[in-house]
């Protein structure tokens, strides 16, 4: 198999032409490797290659719905049996291999995927732009000047270079969309409590969500009814599909009622026009096809969604920073962290227990308010960004970590507020910048209603197959 045979497929095509006998296991991964030779050092997508892994994977031939299809696992809490899981972080630097594995790898195992390595992440997943010290920036595929966005910026880059067709992916405030709408990827948040986290219980109390992020509605769909079974233990979990996700890719949605949204729900953001009318252009396209579009206001009550997740993400940082602390038996080192995640934990220690539980009823209360603001309307339409892809270094966690800070609300300014209601949301490309790099919006249906999302990107997209850079 040829390299541009390879990334003609998407994963769904890839393992129909391994279960037909018509390419190898062995060479769908050898044309990822050439891939990943060619495409892997521009972009710093990888910060672990498993190729003994993979090609172990490949011997076995376990059968199923992607039979044979080189994937990749973000790497920040997500346990791959002999693989160290560094968190983007120089405090794990020296992690041992792991010897357990995290429910999500297990289940994509049990499909035939194989795993070929790990992708970069920032500090803890503290940040929008994947540009750690431990490992260094990952790069846009379409233009390796601009960044290939965050928390899952190294998942993204690999998809959108051709390295992999889907990689796993992980969303805190918007760590699944964000690096979708800088790379040109379709990025599915779900529902939270639809994915295994297993065998963890949650994640920043529920803000943070897994699944993948894709070159196809069909792989992402087909991902979902493999990840989205709960496991016994779960915590909770969200309500099941009519019928199987895939099975919506293509579907008629009907006739719609759609709120559009173009100003941020954080006032004090501003919106880059590019971005307003890549939104305004989406919704002209779904009226196009008979759904009735309604322009909204946020509600004049909603807290800025960054209050929540500044302060439930700060305090988990912290701890996930102690222990480790604990773990090696000392106190915390000047070169231990980079330096946005420093003010990060710093900000976490103070925080004390009633201002946590504060920010946790805030959360549900938002759910609650938004839910009501929803009412009448099947789906919003927003921005997926405030901003366009920045360039590589304006928001590096260590040149100027207070402004890195800062410079997150652009991104994350369309995304937080689902993390904190818990919806389903997902990333869709739409548009160029002048410069040629992706622009995107963001759909948003009720808890629990993935499958709509589903359909009406297929509505907005030229087809299922995105293209690589």
């Amino acid at each position: 198999m040829r390299a541009d045979e390879y990334t003609a497929l998407d994963g769904t095509g890839l393992a129909a032409l391994v279960t037909k006998g018509e390419v190898t296991r062995e060479e769908v991964l050898d044309a990822a490797l050439a891939v990943l030779a060619e495409r892997g050092t521009e972009t710093n997508a990888l910060v672990e290659v498993s190729e003994e892994q993979a090609r172990a994977a490949a011997r076995a031939g376990v059968p199923g719905a992607f039979a044979g299809v080189p994937t990749l696992i973000k790497d920040l809490g997500c346990d791959v049996a002999g693989l160290p899981t560094r968190n983007g972080s120089r405090l794990f630097a020296d992690a041992a291999p792991s010897e357990d594995e995290s429910t999500l790898v297990s289940r994509l195992r049990g499909v035939g995927a194989g795993i070929l390595g790990k992708t970069g992440t920032p500090e803890f997943g503290f940040g929008t732009s994947t540009e750690p010290a431990l490992s260094g920036p990952v790069r846009n595929p379409w233009n390796t000047a601009h960044s290939a966005g965050g928390s899952s910026g190294g998942s993204a880059a690999a998809v959108a270079a051709g390295i992999v067709p889907f990689a796993h992916a992980t969303d805190g405030g918007g760590s699944i969309r964000i690096p979708s709408s800088c790379c040109g990827l379709f990025g599915l948040k779900p529902s939270r409590g639809r994915v295994s986290l297993g065998p963890k219980g949650e994640n920043w109390a529920g803000l943070s969500v897994a699944h993948v992020v894709t070159r196809s509605l069909r792989d992402s769909a087909a991902l979902l009814d493999v990840l989205g079974a709960p496991a016994p233990g779960e915590p909770y979990g969200a309500p099941g599909p009519a019928r199987p996700y895939r099975d919506e890719v293509g579907a008629d949605p009907g006739r719609l009622r759609i709120g559009l949204l173009v100003d941020a729900p954080d006032p004090a953001v501003d919106v880059d026009p590019a971005c307003r009318d890549a939104a305004r252009d989406a919704a002209a396209r779904l009226a196009s096809f008979g759904h009735e579009i309604e322009p909204l206001a946020w509600p004049s009550t909603l807290v800025r969604p960054g209050e929540v997740v500044s302060v439930i993400s700060a305090v988990h940082t912290a701890r996930t920073v102690d222990q480790r602390l604990a773990e090696l038996g000392r106190e915390q080192r000047e070169d231990d962290l980079d330096g946005a995640t420093a003010i990060v934990v710093g900000h976490g220690r103070r925080i004390d227990l009633t201002r946590y539980v504060d920010a946790i009823d805030t959360m549900y209360a938002t759910g609650r308010l938004i839910a009501g603001f929803m009412s009448g309307f099947d789906a919003l339409l927003t921005p997926s960004m405030a901003v366009t892809p920045p360039p590589i270094g304006e928001l590096d966690p260590n040149r100027d970590p207070a402004s890195a800070l800062q410079g997150m609300r652009g991104m994350a300014a369309f995304t937080g507020l689902f993390n904190v209601t818990g919806q389903p949301a997902a990333s869709i490309p739409f548009g160029r910048t002048a410069d040629g790099l992706p622009l995107a919006v963001q759909l948003v249906t009720p808890y629990g209603d993935e499958s709509t999302i589903l359909r009406l990107a297929g509505q907005l997209l030229d087809g299922d197959l995105l293209p690589i850079a």
